[in-house]
């Protein structure tokens, strides 16, 4: 396995961890109670990754409305139904949103819409691959991180998105 080191960020909302390899960041820790639980899974971890860096000056032009896309190679794993609704979430325009039923339709699978909640879920890299930006077809804020629905509404409102 390689090597993996992390990255810390002092977001508006609060620390953000970003976990990285040599091949891509692999994670994004946007609650604090989930990175304590994966650090103590990886107590090997390094502070100051390169890659991890750039992501942290990425994340601060997002947060500071200076950028609106990330190119920053990735390393996330998942199905090929995952990873065609992750490069899905990526097309999104900033400060924009889609519908759990418009990413199905997008990755060629118009029935799926629970598989793509599921995707968005699962997705481990929150904020570079935008799964905040898709929401319910009746406008409704519905699962983020499960029972997070304030961080969503944080992350659109970061990027301008107004229809609440």
């Amino acid at each position: 396995m390689a090597k993996m080191g992390y990255a810390m960020y002092s977001s508006p909302n609060g620390p953000i961890y970003v976990i990285g390899d040599e091949t891509g960041i692999k994670r994004v820790e946007i609650f604090e109670e989930e990175w304590q639980t994966f650090s103590l899974q990886h107590p090997d971890l390094e502070e100051g990754n390169e890659l991890c860096l750039e992501a942290v000056y990425q994340l601060d032009e997002y947060f500071n409305g200076k950028r609106k896309t990330f190119d920053l190679p990735l390393s996330v794993e998942g199905t090929e139904f995952r990873q065609k609704v992750w490069k899905a979430l990526q097309e999104i325009p900033y400060g924009e949103v889609r519908s759990y039923s418009d990413i199905a339709e997008k990755v060629g699978s118009p029935k799926a819409v629970r598989a793509v909640g599921q995707a968005n879920k699962a997705n481990q890299v929150p904020i570079i691959i935008p799964c905040h930006r898709v929401i319910g077809k009746s406008g409704d804020m519905t699962g983020y991180a499960g029972s997070r629905i304030p961080m969503k509404i944080f992350l659109l409102e970061t990027e301008g998105y107004k229809q609440f």
